[in-house]
């Protein structure tokens, strides 16, 4: 039996870096507590909203892009709240409600209650999946 992840700083598994669906699963079934359940059902989401999605694991987050057009979402495991960075999130409507060091990010934190607006969030995940997002290496 394969060891399981280390868990970091406020529970965020390290999973190696990679590319497309396994390691995106992997980082979601690590995360700990009602973290991973949630983390399912915004994956699930975000398939559904943006069917042709592409997904990594990088510095230990997922990641979420476009095919020829960068990442547009990023997740991230914190002690109390998932992370999601929007990485052009500052062009999202209506203005997402957590603001970054980075002028172009706003976040969304996702708690253990109450609920996610899935509406809400569906519609900012389509937004930001439309614009080009952020690639790598590119300012």
């Amino acid at each position: 039996m394969a060891d399981a992840p280390k868990l970091l700083s406020g529970g965020n598994p390290q999973i190696p870096k990679g590319d497309g669906d396994g390691p995106v699963q992997a980082y979601i079934a690590a995360m700990p507590g009602w973290k991973s359940a949630a983390a399912k059902s915004l994956d699930g989401l975000i398939e559904r909203t943006v069917p042709d999605v592409c997904k990594a694991v990088k510095w230990n987050s997922a990641l979420y892009g476009v095919e020829g057009q960068g990442f547009f979402l990023g997740v991230h495991v914190f002690a109390k709240y998932l992370k999601l960075a929007f990485f052009r999130g500052v062009e999202l409507d209506p203005p997402l409600p957590v603001g970054s060091k980075d002028p172009n990010t706003r976040y969304v934190h996702i708690l253990e209650d109450p609920p996610v607006d899935e509406a809400q969030l569906a519609d900012w995940i389509r937004q930001a999946a439309a614009i080009p997002g952020w690639t790598p290496g590119k300012p």
